[in-house]
């Protein structure tokens, strides 16, 4: 059944560190070895050996209207026709730029990159620029890439600077990071007392890499008091939510204006890409304007702004697509919960317009140390085993959010939900 994909890892091992590019993809999590995909249809993914897969993944969020959309794809092949890359201005830039601008109070300006690393390791320089601070807070579980200083682990106490979580990053590069805990507003204020130096705080939200775990909007506004009052600027992290959560990401969703929003995946409709924004006033700090420092020579790839440009203009035609999207989305996990239940499993979900969360678990988590302590990993890894076998692909980690495109059906969920109740009477 998985004979070529098998072979397929094993030569990879050989050449790719892990036989992957990214970790995740190499379902050490989950146990198994990672189907090698061969082609996206539609809702569909089929690995080289031939096996198909209803695909909840969607290349981790970017492909709303799934795989091989035809308007998308025609956009690619028009563009590459004339060239695929400048290292120049082209006009498909500004025309994403306006998109994008057009639908926020609080922007005026977008930089385009090349990856949601790329954006979010971008806004933070921004913000230390503009503040002529050191500081950062992030939050635990809120994954924003793999620059340096956002690569910390918790330390002791409540509130602590971080130290590094990985091997190669030294600790003077962390030392400026303070770790938090995701909904806690009292952590929050203690970050605070303890540095008057804090140039921003970042922050996922809508978090979709400890699972979906939603920032309340208490907890978000009282993000945005602190950093009014303390004179710090609050970047929300909307790469995976962006356009996902609803047509403005967590920012149409929840009453609080971030001052600098970072993007990726949706707006480059499956196309590497990744991108900041601000109000005119913060993004003149930015070079060539201002003195912070950033640059490119893929950014603004016109591939990929022709991707994202054909994709967003879709998702601004379509009334009430995310509204559909998440009828779809609740539909699921909520079938997925009542076969848990009807097989006395503990299962908690949530979604958040086109994406969708669940947990093995008998608690909801409101913060990564809940999601390790409430949930069976070894649970999620068996059904996740198990529901590959069965034609079902879901993210290959409890750690990740799913997500739901146009082109999934309602019998394809009434099947998927039938998958997991017999996969269910045996977890």
């Amino acid at each position: 059944m998985f004979e070529k994909s098998i072979k397929a890892y094993e030569e990879a091992c050989q050449v790719i560190p892990g036989g992957v590019d990214s970790p995740v993809r190499a379902f050490k999590s989950v146990g198994g070895t990672p189907p090698f995909i061969a082609k996206g249809e539609g809702a569909y993914l089929i690995d080289i050996d031939g096996n198909k897969y209803l695909d909840f993944v969607q290349s981790w969020g970017p492909l709303i209207f799934g795989h091989c959309d035809e308007e998308i794809e025609e956009s690619v092949i028009e563009t590459v026709k004339n060239g695929l890359s400048f290292g120049a201005p082209t006009l498909l830039e500004t025309e994403l730029a306006i998109e994008i601008v057009e639908m926020y109070e609080n922007i005026d300006k977008v930089r385009f990159v090349s990856s949601g690393t790329e954006a979010t390791m971008s806004a933070i320089r921004l913000a230390r620029g503009v503040t002529g601070r050191n500081d950062i807070v992030k939050f635990e579980g809120c994954y924003h890439g793999h620059s340096d200083s956002l690569l910390v682990q918790a330390g002791s106490g409540m509130a602590t600077f971080g130290s590094p979580s990985s091997p190669g990053v030294p600790a003077d590069l962390t030392k400026h990071t303070l770790l938090c805990e995701y909904n806690n507003i009292e952590n929050l204020r203690k970050c605070f007392e303890d540095s008057s130096d804090i140039a921003c705080i970042i922050i996922e939200p809508i978090a979709g890499n400890m699972g979906l775990v939603p920032a309340s909007e208490e907890f978000l506004k009282e993000c945005r008091e602190l950093c009014d009052k303390h004179g710090a600027l609050l970047i929300f992290d909307e790469v995976m939510s962006g356009f996902r959560a609803s047509l403005k990401g967590a920012s149409g969703i929840v009453d609080v204006e971030a001052d600098i929003i970072t993007f990726g995946k949706v707006i480059g409709a499956g196309m590497p890409v990744g991108a900041f924004a601000a109000s005119k006033d913060i993004m003149a700090h930015l070079s060539p304007d201002g003195a912070v420092y950033q640059a490119g020579t893929l950014s603004g790839n016109p591939v990929a702004m022709a991707a994202g440009l054909t994709s967003l203009r879709k998702l601004k035609s379509i009334p009430n697509l995310h509204t559909e999207l998440n009828r779809k989305a609740v539909k699921l996990v909520e079938g997925l919960k009542e076969v848990a239940t009807k097989n006395g499993i503990g299962l908690q979900v949530d979604t958040r317009g086109s994406m969708f969360g669940f947990f093995f678990a008998d608690k909801v988590p409101t913060n990564f140390k809940e999601v390790t302590d409430f949930c069976d990993f070894k649970r999620f890894g068996k059904f996740h085993h198990e529901m590959i076998k069965k034609g079902f692909y879901f993210a290959c980690s409890q750690y990740e959010a799913g997500f739901i495109s146009t082109v999934i059906s309602d019998s394809m969920i009434d099947e998927c939900i039938a998958a997991a109740d017999e996969v269910m009477q045996n977890l």
